[in-house]
């Protein structure tokens, strides 16, 4: 995976970077997944990898490269209020979702003996 910055600039009002890069994926056969970008792209950008979020990645019809889009902000307040909430989501390890929407599990009250043995019953 070879990952190329097209593009960058600094957004102040909404204190992010926010980069158009290229990514040449034809070693691995496959677009590359966003928390591989979001490393990446943290070292090209030198920042950590909690402030990167990866936008949109689009793979050019026909050929083994990817365009895509993120944002580098200056703190992890400033993503959170920013960024979208599904792309938050989305760049979050599957640890880290599973932790966070563990189901509740409720318990169903167990069927009383009275109405087991009308439905044997009706049956």
């Amino acid at each position: 995976m070879q990952v190329k910055i097209l593009s960058q600039k600094y957004n102040p009002l909404l204190k992010r970077k926010e980069v158009v890069f290229e990514v040449d994926h034809s070693q691995e056969g496959q677009t590359t997944s966003r928390l591989e970008l979001r490393n990446s792209l943290a070292g090209l950008l030198k920042t950590k990898v909690d402030l990167v979020h990866v936008e949109k990645v689009e793979t050019k019809t026909g050929t083994m490269i990817a365009v895509g889009e993120a944002n580098a902000y200056d703190t992890v307040e400033q993503a959170k209020t920013v960024e979208r909430d599904h792309i938050i989501a989305r760049d979050t390890p599957s640890e880290k979702k599973a932790e966070e929407e563990k189901p509740v599990e409720e318990e169903k009250p167990a069927p009383a003996p009275e109405e087991e043995k009308e439905k044997e019953k009706g049956e």
